[in-house]
């Protein structure tokens, strides 16, 4: 693992250690940093990349990682609706950092085995489950891993104890 970031690391030791069978990309030269640089990952692994938006409430006291299909477009209000929260914004890399261990352009729902407090609550758009397999990266930007997304439902999110609020987005107003 000579060139990986220790979180990196930390997520492929917690794929292993719960036998989570994944398939990995690379690509230093182009972090996924857009979807349209995700476009690209979808067709290495073929699977969909998804939008991971780490949010909170405006006291920034509760804090959200929303997981949706990266072609549907986010409308805060229609979440806000859902999770029956006023305000939702986008949280401040900072808390990212402390709650996550990750950082901009990296979130994604392996980050959430940092979050030993339990201070970001899961929440994913229903049609992320209904694919077959799940893409993310494994908290840097700069690799791409897809895994069965039966495996996130009934094996990392039950390890990590972790219960997602489910929602239906639509991507309107």
């Amino acid at each position: 693992m000579a060139g990986r970031s220790e979180r990196e690391i930390r997520a492929y030791a917690l794929l292993d250690r719960l036998g989570v069978a994944f398939d990995r990309t690379d690509h230093p030269d182009r972090p996924a940093t857009t979807m349209e640089v995700c476009a690209d990952v979808d067709a290495i692994l073929h699977v969909h990349i998804c939008k991971n938006l780490f949010l909170c409430n405006r006291q920034q006291t509760n804090f959200y990682l929303l997981v949706m299909p990266g072609d549907k477009p986010f409308k805060t209000k229609e979440l806000s609706k859902q999770m029956g929260v006023s305000r939702l914004s986008f949280a401040n890399e900072d808390y990212m950092a402390q709650f996550l261990d990750i950082h901009p352009g990296s979130v994604s729902v392996l980050g959430l085995m940092n979050d030993r407090e339990r201070r970001v609550q899961l929440v994913i758009d229903e049609d992320v489950l209904k694919e077959e397999f799940f893409g993310c990266h494994p908290c840097e930007n700069t690799s791409s891993v897809r895994f069965a997304t039966r495996d996130l439902t009934d094996v990392i999110l039950p390890a990590l104890q972790i219960k997602p609020v489910i929602v239906h987005l639509e991507g309107k107003e």
